[in-house]
């Protein structure tokens, strides 16, 4: 320690001065404290763990939470008065779907405005790895958005992303199905030992790249042609990085209870933590059933299984079109798909598939209470554009065709259409949200008002989740606690997805950060009218830089990109 008694042997004149010296050094030393770039203050503070709310300042420096508690006097380059709303964590999203549209328009206004500072995508089929041969399938939805894919691996792509910039965070799965496609094409068909081979290695890769774990949607062809032994081989590679399997099961419907053994079996048997993506129970004829599947997964979870699950908390779900289809009808791609629609002895065979109940795959026709259960969401086709938001009742009586051929039909001229499917019922989704263990996903790209994504008539979800949740489940329904709600929307997707630095408002966090009243947030988004921006989000920040900022957009691009554990740089 620095010895600092004055001599008493010199002048006094210079006692005196190194006396002022010494003290004008002890008022600097005391001073050296770096100002905060921004503290929040007069905020009810709920830091995502479900603990109750309580009363600080939260001080952000260099994009992280420096302090919180009475930062009154600490300097500052800017004060946010919260006013007495609610401060909390920014929610993390645990099914996405941008990876395409952040190049688009990387702000991702239906995202940041629910309040969504996170996303994890990667839905079975992920933007990388990639091959001539894929992009030449999926050349369309490229075309549409007009993204040139100029990567091939994970690596390259989060690479793109850093350069351009994005307005949240991103993490991905690497989809089982896309490495399947870089062996196997789209065919029919089971890897010969060499080939699960060279789909190992793409796992591995995509893990050392930053792949947060390993994904299937087993509805969706080429996916269903997978057999477990083959998933559990790929999970094991995931695992071995320290990943984590997600997936949309084989089947949401009557054989949802052996989907879930599937799920459990892959999860034990590759030693690897398991995510069912958006929680169902589908089709009239299994309303009721949520009390089946919670008590199943809870069981399991009761005897060490580490299985959660997320859900979207809508009765209506959206996928593809061509999901109405059987999957052998889908062996060898779209093109051939399309083959088979315009032929009619095999268009006889589809609809006699589709009119025929089976446990052996998710017949969705079976699940609907009709046409008018399917409505109309985005196509890439042009001349279908004016028939975004019908319904597939309407669509057969204005083309005069039966509800079944207008499909096929819609198929033929676009077979990558989007659809918002009714077929699950209130109670079902309520419980579901209740669990203990199941948070939040939006299962929807994240898009704009403006622009070729404004173009789209996309499920609400996309631009409503989180706030609907808040306005209906909380404040309306009082289902879920405030607490609770915001529990499911950050420190519980944080612990599932490994996020040790995000998802709690923690000294030492990243500052994602959300700031509104929960008196008044909600959803604007409907089915007939879905491009509505959420309202209620006065700030928003995404490592510490608002991207909304006092209820406005900003345009800032702050967003990183979040690397699984596997992560090599």
């Amino acid at each position: 320690m620095m010895n600092r008694s004055i001599p008493t042997t010199l002048p006094t004149a210079i006692r005196i001065l190194v006396f002022l010296a010494l003290l004008l050094l002890a008022s600097f030393s005391f001073t050296q404290t770096p100002a905060f770039d921004l503290v929040i203050t007069n905020g009810r503070i709920i830091d995502g763990t479900g603990s109750p709310w309580y009363s600080g300042d939260v001080g952000i420096r260099d994009g992280k939470i420096a302090a919180i508690g009475n930062l009154a006097a600490a300097p500052r380059t800017r004060t946010i008065d919260a006013g007495g709303k609610v401060v909390a964590p920014g929610f993390i999203d645990m099914l996405g779907q941008s990876e395409l549209t952040i190049l688009v328009d990387p702000r991702l206004p239906s995202k940041i405005f629910q309040g969504i500072t996170s996303e994890v995508t990667g839905e079975g089929n992920s933007i990388a790895p990639l091959n001539d041969a894929i992009l030449q399938s999926d050349r369309s939805g490229y075309d549409h958005y007009k993204v040139t894919p100029d990567w091939r691996t994970l690596r390259q792509y989060f690479a793109r992303l850093e350069k351009q910039g994005m307005g949240i965070n991103l993490a991905t799965y690497v989809g089982a199905t896309q490495v399947r496609r870089m062996v196997l094409g789209d065919d029919d068909k089971q890897p010969t030992p060499e080939q699960l081979e060279q789909m190992k290695m793409l796992v591995r890769d995509a893990m050392k790249d930053g792949a947060v774990g390993l994904s299937t949607s087993l509805e969706y062809a080429p996916a269903p042609y997978a057999k477990t032994d083959e998933l559990i081989a790929l999970a094991t590679e995931a695992a071995k990085s320290g990943g984590i399997y997600a997936t949309h099961m084989r089947n949401e419907s009557d054989s949802v209870l052996e989907a879930i053994d599937e799920a459990l079996r892959i999860g034990h048997e590759a030693h690897i933590p398991v995510e069912i993506w958006h929680i169902k129970v589908a089709g009239k004829n299994n309303w009721g059933r949520m009390p089946e599947v919670v008590a199943k997964i809870s069981a399991a979870r009761a005897a060490g299984a580490d299985v959660t699950a997320d859900t979207y908390a809508y009765t209506a779900w959206y996928n593809d079109f061509s999901a109405f289809i059987p999957p052998w009808a889908h062996d060898g791609g779209t093109a051939k798909l399309v083959e088979r629609l315009k032929d009619p002895a095999t268009r006889t065979r589809i609809r006699k598939d589709m009119l025929t109940p089976s446990r052996d795959w998710d017949n969705e026709w079976q699940e609907i209470p009709g046409p008018d259960a399917i409505m109309i969401g985005a196509v890439e086709n042009p001349s279908l554009l004016s028939l975004q938001g019908k319904r597939l009742s309407e669509i057969a009586t204005l083309w005069n065709k039966d509800p079944m051929d207008a499909l096929f039909d819609f198929l033929i001229q676009d077979p990558s259409t989007g659809v918002a499917v009714f077929g699950m019922s209130q109670p079902d989704v309520t419980l579901a949200l209740q669990e203990p263990w199941v948070a939040i996903d939006n299962d929807s790209e994240g898009t704009s008002p403006e622009g070729i994504l404004g173009q789209a008539h996309p499920h609400p979800r996309a631009y409503g989740t989180f706030p609907r949740i808040l306005s209906k489940y909380v404040r309306e329904e009082k289902v879920l606690t405030l607490v609770d709600a915001i529990r499911k929307f950050s420190a519980l997707p944080a612990q599932r997805m490994r996020l040790t630095d995000r998802g709690i408002l923690k000294a030492g966090m990243w500052a994602d950060v959300v700031i509104f009243d929960p008196a008044t947030v909600h959803d604007r988004a409907t089915f007939d009218n879905p491009k509505q921006l959420s309202e209620g989000m006065d700030y928003v920040l995404v490592n510490g830089v608002p991207v909304i900022d006092q209820g406005k957009m900003t345009g800032a691009l702050p967003g990183k990109v979040l690397r699984g554990p596997g992560y090599v740089p």
